[in-house]
């Protein structure tokens, strides 16, 4: 009989995470490494725990108009049907059309973290997104409609005590939606519910694992990213 236990590995699972923001917080001194640090604990959650139809990277998205948001932490894309991905001197940019989900990560989360990172969602999100009608053995499939873009936060301590309380539900409700996600790894996670329009706050023990399945589940439920036009962008080539 095997001795494996699923709440002992969900419970390593956010141990690590958790143990590896707080070694960041505690022993480097400069706030970019902290930063830099902090971005790269929550990127390796995502490329290891992810389905692989997904890819997790910091990067830049374009859209065909020739238009860049700015650059995100960390941007969920599609890597399947998205032909078009270019890098250059380790800068990544990406097509707005096979975009997930974007997030930010930071330390720790206060009033001027959401806003900065609410604008910066709203940097890829107002981007153009061609959809093409879908070929199939019968005939095609009509062009489908561009997902909603997730938008969130990623941090392991809160500036509020606590975590949860007015302040930060005061910050995101005045620009309701403008953030889907956000977890706080030392206190839990939050999500917009887009059915009761209200953000739904989860003081959860064990908060990173619990907010990357939400996620996946949220995922699932955006489908398939819409099939680009790649010769919208072929207009570029002088």
């Amino acid at each position: 009989m095997t001795n494996w236990n699923l709440t002992t590995l969900l419970e390593g699972l956010h141990n690590d995470i958790h143990q590896r923001l707080e070694i960041a917080r505690k022993t480097m001194g400069d706030m970019v490494a902290k930063g830099d640090a902090s971005e790269a604990i929550w990127l390796q959650l995502f490329q290891d725990y992810l389905p692989k139809r997904y890819q997790a990277e910091k990067a830049f998205v374009v859209d065909s108009n020739g238009r860049f948001s700015d650059q995100m932490d960390i941007v969920i894309f599609d890597r399947q049907y998205s032909p078009f991905i270019f890098k250059y001197e380790e800068k990544l940019i990406i097509p707005s059309e096979s975009v997930y989900a974007v997030f930010e990560a930071k330390q720790t989360v206060n009033k001027g973290f959401i806003e900065y990172a609410q604008e910066k969602v709203e940097s890829v999100r107002k981007l153009h997104r061609t959809s093409l009608p879908i070929p199939h053995a019968g005939g095609t499939y009509p062009a489908k409609l561009p997902i909603d873009i997730i938008g969130g936060i990623l941090c392991f301590e809160s500036d509020w005590n606590p975590a949860f309380g007015d302040p930060i539900k005061n910050v995101l409700e005045t620009n309701k939606g403008g953030l889907d996600f956000g977890c706080v790894a030392a206190h839990g996670y939050f999500f917009f519910d887009k059915n009761q329009k209200k953000y739904e706050y989860q003081n959860s023990g064990k908060p990173a694992t619990d907010f990357l399945f939400k996620l996946i589940s949220q995922l699932q439920f955006s489908g398939t990213v819409p099939m680009i036009d790649i010769m919208a962008y072929s207009k570029w080539i002088k």
